[in-house]
């Protein structure tokens, strides 16, 4: 869902600052908030995300910002990825990591994902790069309204943001990947982003 205007910016970005050019790859729209911002004040100590050294290395480092987020699940389906059991990860090797949160669409998990995208954009994370927000269905069926408005608000503060339907076999042990449309273009997605953040790397 693309916004006209980030509801964690006070005001719109100024006109001309948009990147004009069709991306190769179809991705989901950039949100106005790219990277921590001046001025925004960090969660309350409690509703701060953990950080934890990790060792060994991941094309992708998935952190969930509450029990029962779904890190593992998504960890499963990305190759190269890991789940850092909902810390922030530092590298031992000081590197940066990048990093995809994870949450439910409940409120509980997306008022932690809040918390951590706050924590994220304040200052207050470890050095990273976060490539955005992935919100998990918490239930069969239709998001009710409310928790749709609220995933849009929340998604706003992370640079992107997917919605990722109930997955029912799940529940029974298959541990395959979805054949849903919206997982397999979340794949392909990062997939695109893991190759253009490498590309920009070396250049």
């Amino acid at each position: 869902m693309q916004q006209s205007l980030n509801p964690w910016i006070t005001r719109p970005a100024p006109a001309g600052t948009a990147d004009t050019a069709a991306p190769e790859v179809p991705v989901p729209p950039a949100a106005v908030i790219n990277a921590p911002l001046r001025g925004m004040v960090e969660p309350d100590a409690a509703d701060r995300l953990g950080r934890r050294v990790v060792a060994g290395f991941a094309t992708l480092w998935i952190t969930g910002t509450h029990g029962g987020s779904g890190e593992s699940r998504i960890a499963d389906l990305i190759g190269g990825a890991r789940a850092t059991g909902h810390c922030w990860p530092i590298l031992q090797d000081g590197g940066k990591p990048r990093v995809l949160l994870v949450c439910r669409a409940d409120m509980r998990g997306l008022t932690a994902a809040r918390s951590a995208l706050t924590q994220w954009a304040s200052g207050a994370a470890p050095e990273l790069e976060l490539l955005g927000l992935a919100v998990l269905a918490d239930a069969p069926g239709k998001t009710p309204k409310p928790l749709r408005d609220f995933t849009a608000i929340v998604g706003g503060g992370a640079p992107r943001y997917w919605t990722l339907p109930w997955v029912e076999e799940w529940r029974h042990g298959d541990s395959t990947t979805p054949p849903a449309r919206e997982y397999q273009r979340f794949i392909t997605d990062l997939a695109a982003l893991a190759i253009d953040t490498t590309h920009s790397n070396t250049n």
